[in-house]
């Protein structure tokens, strides 16, 4: 059995109990072939966020066969997961752009060619980061007014999370798009996090105005000066752990190197907990008595429970997963998904793109 759709189901029961109007559904094109753990995981990861949310719907992009086979061994609710097929699949070492004019029927390009054309809300893929970013900006396309699309995903701090923008879209970014970057991460947190006034800081070699390079210097004033954001100042790497600002704006080489080195000292740190406590009898009485502490304290070091990494500033919702993505992350990429559309968080940045470029406008006398 593959869907419940009798309502004398319990499964059934269960997921619809909550009342929710179909009508006000999220669509999300996943990338099913996508990732290291393609399909397995990818399908899981759909089956597990529509059984726990009843306001998304899924479309399973790929090879229709290998789908089909993952989903008839879960139960879901037939009418929210729907497989749409594509032939090709996109491999993280091919160039991106090629890959993404050359690959029609690859199950990237299906998928964004949806949001492209209104059939979905929304694209999620655990594939190759160089094609979502591409295919992102080429076929959903940047909103009117912004210049370039930031990656910013959610990073775990000792206060609770703070958004990195850019982690890995843009490494030539100029200062005004270090503006943007962090004004678009300030609506992010606002009405997706639910943080008023988030503290916005830029990533610096030292907390003075000077400090830096040219890149940082000529930034800083712009983000002082911008009545649209509550900039803190300059935050260094060793702050950004203690969560000393809600939004951490960079360009995408720095981004990306701060990600990677978080991910990898949290890991390594988990590890070596994990051996020290399991080393001796005494230690393994203490992280007995420890683990329900250590479990908490684990949990919140889990990237995947923030779900991926949206690309703002695009027409529709791109959202690049991290390759070795679980189902975990894909079911939370998925209701990040729903959370992004619920709180119209592109209405906001489309509406302040406007802003712009009528200021523009008429500091041009146009």
């Amino acid at each position: 059995m593959t869907a419940f759709n009798n309502e004398e189901d319990p499964a059934y029961a269960f997921v619809f109990s909550r009342g929710g109007d179909m009508a006000d559904m999220t669509r999300v094109a996943l990338d099913a072939m996508g990732g290291d753990n393609a399909p397995a995981q990818i399908v899981r990861g759909a089956v597990d966020a529509v059984n726990e949310h009843q306001q998304i719907k899924v479309f399973l992009v790929g090879r229709r066969e290998e789908i089909k086979r993952e989903l008839d061994q879960y139960q879901f609710p037939a009418d929210r997961i729907e497989i749409r097929d594509a032939t090709e699949v996109i491999e993280t070492a091919e160039p991106p752009v090629r890959a993404i004019r050359v690959k029609k029927d690859s199950s990237m390009v299906v998928a964004l060619n949806m949001v492209r054309n209104g059939e979905a809300d929304a694209f999620v893929s655990a594939g190759s980061s160089g094609a979502t970013l591409v295919g992102g900006t080429l076929l959903v396309g940047r909103i009117r007014g912004i210049e370039r699309a930031p990656l910013a995903p959610l990073i775990p701090t000792r206060k609770g999370v703070s958004l990195l923008v850019d982690c890995g879209a843009n490494v030539d970014a100029r200062a005004d798009h270090l503006l943007q970057f962090a004004i678009m991460g300030s609506l992010y947190m606002q009405h997706v996090m639910g943080i008023d006034h988030p503290r916005v800081a830029l990533v610096n070699i030292g907390a003075e105005e000077d400090k830096g390079n040219a890149l940082t210097k000529e930034a800083y004033p712009l983000l002082r000066d911008c009545d649209q954001i509550n900039f803190t100042g300059n935050i260094e790497a060793r702050d950004i752990a203690e969560g000393a600002a809600d939004v951490i704006v960079c360009e995408a080489f720095v981004g990306n190197v701060i990600l990677k080195f978080y991910e990898g000292v949290a890991k390594t740190l988990i590890s070596v907990i994990k051996e020290g406590l399991m080393s001796t009898l005494i230690s393994k009485i203490g992280a007995a008595l420890a683990l329900p502490a250590l479990k908490k304290t684990i949990k919140t070091f889990d990237a995947s429970q923030y779900g991926g990494a949206p690309l703002l500033g695009v027409k529709g919702l791109v959202v690049k997963a991290h390759g070795s993505a679980t189902a975990k992350e894909i079911k939370n990429s998925l209701i990040q998904c729903r959370q992004f559309s619920k709180q119209n968080v592109n209405g906001y940045i489309e509406e302040y793109a406007s802003r712009q470029l009528a200021e523009k406008g008429e500091k041009n006398g146009i």
